[in-house]
């Protein structure tokens, strides 16, 4: 009687494990939302030199400059993403020992750790994609499947710099030049040795409103530099007069 009493302790036991494990589960979800713009490269056919542009028009009146429309486009790009991560219920101890013995206790055997065949995948951005310099940032979300093991790491590099520790990154367009740039995740075993990687190449593009505003301040300070010793004064008197008068 005792027996069989035991024996079913150790059923329930098991499938109330085993109900666990299914219970809490869980599913991220995420949105992605993008407004596109086709960009346009220029080439020019003197100095070979390439330029990505989402405002081709400024250089179609140049003769020596050769356009053609890309299959990239530009826009600002909103995603939420979440991981899935299993989590396994507590197994109860059913072992029952109620007899005192003169053995001795087991030495355990070492255990060897199974290489993790680890899924990777680059929700953001999800494709080849342009940023416009300097207002947009390049962020950059992973996914991964299992959760890492002891030992293992992840990274993002972006052009081999290492930039981030982890599955998400924000990186300013304002430090990085005009230009394609490659951003790349690496996942390591314990030993160091690459077990998974993927990466995405995205165009950093000027935004050329405010190309347009440099290039005239850059030639208001040309023609005020070019006016004579006695009309700077003159200019310098006014402006005085100007802030005079708004304190007032």
């Amino acid at each position: 009687m005792t027996t069989i009493l035991k024996q079913k302790f150790v059923i329930k036991q098991s499938a109330i494990s085993l109900l666990t494990f299914f219970t809490i589960t869980t599913v991220g979800s995420f949105m992605l939302a993008a407004h596109a713009a086709p960009i346009y490269k220029v080439v020019d056919e003197r100095t070979g030199q390439v330029t990505f542009t989402d405002s081709p028009q400024s250089y179609e009146q140049q003769a020596d400059k050769q356009i053609s429309q890309t299959g990239i486009s530009t826009g600002s790009t909103t995603s939420n993403s979440s991981s899935v991560n299993a989590a396994s219920g507590n197994r109860a101890d059913t072992s029952v020992n109620n007899k005192q013995t003169s053995q001795p206790a087991a030495v355990p055997k070492p255990t060897l750790q199974t290489a993790v065949n680890y899924q990777l995948t680059m929700i953001e951005p999800k494709a080849e994609r342009a940023y416009q310099r300097p207002g947009q940032i390049i962020t950059v979300n992973l996914q991964l499947s299992p959760a890492l093991q002891a030992g293992d790491s992840i990274s993002i590099y972006l052009d081999d710099t290492l930039i981030s520790q982890g599955i998400t990154a924000s990186i300013a367009t304002i430090d990085l030049n005009p230009g394609e740039h490659t951003i790349q995740a690496i996942i390591k075993n314990s030993a160091g040795q690459v077990v998974n990687r993927i990466s995405r190449s995205v165009y950093v593009i000027q935004n050329t409103a405010i190309l347009r505003q440099k290039k005239q301040l850059a030639q208001q300070l040309q023609a005020y530099q070019q006016l004579p010793w006695q009309q700077k004064l003159l200019l310098k008197l006014r402006q005085k007069e100007s802030i005079n008068n708004d304190s007032q």
